[in-house]
């Protein structure tokens, strides 16, 4: 027969679209060609399937080779069709069976040597094998990976021939187990770390039960980047669905998901020098960036103020909608990106000797300026803006008390999540309107109060909403039912910087 199909994935975005390499056979001087959108890596293939034929003992056709990548619309790009293409030209000439590539789809990069080398993208390609009811063929290197989808027959193979001895059925291959690979977190840091901030300690708490966005100003040395790094510690643990989603991200981007880490929330701190390509995403390949990275985890923006305006504000689509999306002129590519913002900044420029009194130098103009690094927008969207001041010496002693420890604070936060969970299947920091309305009812007198700080600080209808949630958050920590009037207080001096916004004028 001298025309074979094998079925194989593409990668677009976090989607892993069905290509059927068609290879073709046809009298005429010796050549081939791959038709279909490839690009250089696609195209070089023709050299690396050669070789690695020849070297694996098999006839390389004398003949005129079509290879076509279907749907022809659809960029290809990377070295996974190596694999397809070496088999469909072994199929067309007769050299391997043709039923045996109908429930099979394969992935994989060929060495010239035959051996079968990792490509980027086996999670998200399994998946979608796996909805299309195949089998998949991966090199050895990504069967860990491929094998965290369940109900998905998964073989692995190092080496092409491993892979005909295997479709010509002189040498099965076994089924690789679904194995999640689910590791206990073991955290080197812990909450009880942390002498004093009994305010910080509180909003690390309450951001990590509700899922809110947290931003911690402060002078240099007051522990803001030691409290971000813990929070990670009292997060609840990840669900399947959302280990799931995390690795997915991870197996798209250059450094690639390694099976230890399943299970665990991404935690990113990019430096303030990343562009916004670098945070949201992007290039003529499009590829996910720092917020889609932090997925179902946490995004950590230390000295926040130091980051180019701009380039904070494109955060402001995914923190509202979740995803992110590149488009360029011949593609577009989506990304989720449901991240927790944590940010830290001074609060003027001078920051060393400032600490929220007196002893600050710089101009009112001058703190203006540089609290103006944030924008407003960007602002209203983070759910608790906490000052962190200097601690006494007291708190620094040795035999100063500890604060409650990870373990401790983490059974609250669970509690409370799992409240919120029975009550609207998501946490509170992602509730609609509808939900708030539902959910955040007030008594008068609190609503009053509630009133009152919108007009004194100049608060916009979506810092309305996110006090409102913030509190009902405080409530489910308590275990109320409904949000009491010391808890929307507790929610409102969570607004620093609307308070030094609101009383300018």
């Amino acid at each position: 027969m001298s025309l074979a199909r094998v079925y194989t994935r593409a990668q677009l975005g976090i989607d892993a679209p069905e290509v059927c390499v068609e290879v073709h056979l046809a009298n005429g001087l010796p050549a081939l060609s791959i038709v279909g959108l490839p690009e250089a890596a696609v195209r070089e293939s023709k050299d690396r399937v050669r070789a690695a034929l020849l070297n694996s003992q098999f006839e390389f056709p004398a003949r005129r080779i079509t290879v076509n990548l279907a749907p022809a619309d659809l960029p290809k790009e990377g070295g996974r069709f190596d694999l397809p293409i070496a088999l469909g030209i072994l199929a067309a000439s007769g050299q391997i069976p043709t039923s045996a590539l109908d429930d099979t789809e394969f992935l994989g990069e060929l060495a010239l040597s035959g051996e079968l080398r990792p490509v980027r993208g086996t999670l998200p390609a399994a998946l979608a094998t796996q909805r299309a009811n195949r089998s998949l063929l991966v090199p050895s290197d990504c069967a860990a990976e491929a094998g965290l989808v369940d109900g998905l027959t998964v073989y692995a193979a190092s080496h092409l021939l491993q892979v005909c001895a295997h479709l010509a059925d002189r040498e099965r291959l076994h089924p690789q187990p679904y194995k999640p690979h689910h590791t206990p977190e073991r955290w080197t840091v812990d909450m009880a770390d942390i002498r004093g901030q009994h305010q910080a300690r509180r909003a690390l708490e309450v951001a990590a039960a509700g899922g809110h966005n947290l931003l911690m100003i402060g002078p240099p040395g007051t522990g803001k980047t030691m409290l971000a790094t813990r929070l990670a510690t009292i997060l609840p643990d990840m669900t399947q669905e959302e280990a799931l989603d995390a690795a997915i991200v991870a197996s798209i981007s250059e450094q690639g998901f390694r099976t230890a880490d399943w299970g665990r929330r991404p935690v990113r701190s990019p430096h303030h020098t990343a562009s916004g390509v670098a945070l949201v995403g992007g290039g003529s390949h499009p590829r996910p960036g720092e917020v889609s990275l932090a997925h179902r985890g946490i995004l950590f923006l230390d000295e926040m103020t130091e980051f180019d305006r701009r380039d904070l504000d494109v955060l402001r689509e995914p923190m509202e909608t979740g995803q992110i999306t590149i488009s360029r002129a011949a593609r577009q590519a989506r990304f989720p990106a449901q991240f927790q913002l944590v940010g830290a900044m001074n609060p003027c420029p001078q920051g060393k000797a400032c600490d929220f009194g007196p002893a600050c130098v710089c101009s009112p103009e001058a703190q203006r300026r540089y609290r103006a690094r944030l924008s407003a927008p960007l602002l209203d969207r983070i759910d608790l803006q906490i000052e962190v001041p200097q601690l006494p010496r007291e708190a620094l002693r040795e035999n100063a008390p500890r604060g409650e420890d990870s373990a401790t604070i983490k059974a609250r936060v669970v509690a409370a999540r799992d409240r919120q969970m029975a009550r609207q299947g998501v946490p509170n920091a992602l509730m609609d309107t509808r939900g708030v309305d539902r959910h955040c009812s007030l008594a008068p007198t609190e609503r009053e109060l509630l009133e009152h700080a919108m007009v004194r600080f100049r608060l916009s209808a979506r810092a309305y909403h996110r006090i409102l949630k913030v509190a009902r958050t405080i409530a489910d920590i308590e275990g109320t039912s409904g949000i009491e009037g010391h808890q929307l207080a507790e929610a409102l001096t969570y607004r620093a910087m609307d308070r030094w916004g609101g009383s300018r004028g």
